[in-house]
């Protein structure tokens, strides 16, 4: 088996890929992947290529042409940190099931229903009805390369882009998910009431999607990342 980590960066995140991107060549290490930074340009200019409209999150469709080399692909955003007892995903999700949390629970069920409601409206109804995952933590293998496709030659570019293209795809190909528990990515959205208020520090990622502010008092979630890298690692 062949593994790569990879992560969508460029010099627009300097500050980001700084404070992470060392753990993340560790955690590489520790599973015995190759990492990857995806910062092709090319991969974001609709003009040039067709894919997306200029939005970078379409990078990871890059993972397309990645698995014909790589046999299983974990991604990670770089606005996240992995905390220290962060498992190996690649032991954690089988390798004929794709890794994801899922967001469409608590008040975000609402909005990311409408979301897959709208990819259906554009692609085609395909019984999508939950299951809406982020790729921020993402867990692949080469047997789903084609979730890395266009659809009908376009891509989805309302609000959720990538997120609701990919999970639309899995949806449409009926590939098998491993939802990951919140531990695995753990948003703002997982340490509100609905979910208990659980603390982030237990567990295995953080992600700093969104606003990405955990605490009261800071001020975004750059400053909230460093903050939480002292205290995990320095």
């Amino acid at each position: 088996m062949k593994y790569l980590l990879t992560t969508r960066a460029d010099e627009t995140v300097s500050d980001w890929a700084a404070l992470v991107h060392s753990v993340f060549r560790k955690y590489a290490k520790k599973v015995n992947a190759d990492f990857l930074i995806l910062d092709e340009s090319l991969n974001c200019n609709a003009a040039r290529t067709g894919i997306g409209d200029g939005l970078w999150h379409f990078r990871i469709m890059k993972h397309y042409d990645l698995h014909e080399i790589y046999d299983r692909i974990i991604h990670f955003d770089s606005d996240i940190l992995l905390t220290p007892n962060c498992p190996n995903l690649f032991e954690h999700v089988p390798y004929d099931c794709i890794g994801t949390v899922y967001e469409d629970v608590g008040t975000r069920a609402p909005n990311r229903i409408q979301c897959m409601n709208n990819a259906q409206q554009q692609f085609g109804q395909i019984g999508w009805k939950n299951g809406y995952i982020n790729t921020g933590v993402f867990v692949t293998s080469k047997c789903h390369r084609d979730i890395f496709q266009p659809i009908n030659g376009k891509f989805f570019t309302e609000w959720g882009t990538d997120d609701v293209h990919i999970g639309y795809q899995i949806k449409k190909h009926n590939f098998k998910v491993k939802p990951l528990t919140y531990q695995f990515n753990h948003m703002t959205m997982f340490s509100e009431a609905w979910n208990g208020s659980p603390n982030r520090f237990d567990s295995h990622i953080i992600h700093y999607a969104g606003r990405g502010v955990f605490e009261e008092g800071v001020t975004n979630k750059l400053e909230q990342a460093k903050l939480d890298y002292k205290r995990m690692y320095e």
